[in-house]
């Protein structure tokens, strides 16, 4: 199998997750050593308080284990390059799950509880390191991101600025990944490159 990059685009709950886990599911298929890593970009509770999110990141990683239980599993919040390059390898593919949190806690992080100060990120370095990593990758990688630029533009300036920025992310990630899939109500549309 050849490394080839995959972006898949979806709204909320539109099966994005789930189609990138297939991926995983089909390449584990293959045995002979095949391995498939989910890097988890979501700040847990320990950084932000946030109780509903870190209930959230429970539930999620108890279903996936459940779904695919080969599938490995390594938290990381920013540095998604650096991270990228210490995973690659010719036997695994790598699931980014997802570039809109990693994007908006480099660019927007959310509130720390008191006392607790969450690591800083500088946008420019980040996109420039997951860039160089996806270049230089033996891995075949699947990047998950939401398309949310299809509603109502936000009130307030720093939104705005995230939305222009993840969809200046999303045309370059598509400018470089061999495929690119849109899904709606969990059914997979391609947009470039065929599954």
């Amino acid at each position: 199998m050849s490394p080839q990059h995959e972006l898949i685009l979806g709204g909320a709950r539109s099966g994005k997750s789930r189609a990138a886990e297939q991926r995983a599911a089909h390449w584990l298929q293959a045995g002979g050593g095949y391995r498939a890593t989910l890097v988890a970009t979501a700040w847990g509770p320990q950084w932000t308080g946030d109780l509903e999110m870190g209930e959230r990141i429970a539930r999620h990683r108890a279903d996936r284990a459940a779904r695919l239980a080969r599938l490995e599993t390594v938290e990381c919040a920013l540095h998604l390059g650096a991270t990228l390059r210490a995973l690659d390898d010719p036997r695994r593919l790598i699931v980014v799950d997802c570039l809109t949190l990693w994007l908006t806690q480099c660019l927007m992080p959310p509130p720390a509880p008191a006392g607790v100060t969450p690591p800083q990120a500088d946008w420019a370095s980040e996109q420039a390191g997951l860039f160089d990593a996806l270049r230089a990758s033996r891995s075949p990688i699947v990047l998950v991101s939401n398309e949310i630029g299809l509603g109502v533009t936000p009130l307030a300036p720093q939104a705005r600025a995230c939305v222009d920025a993840l969809g200046r992310l999303h045309q370059d990630l598509a400018a470089c990944c061999a495929r690119v899939t849109l899904m709606v109500a969990g059914c997979a549309l391609p947009v470039k490159g065929q599954p």
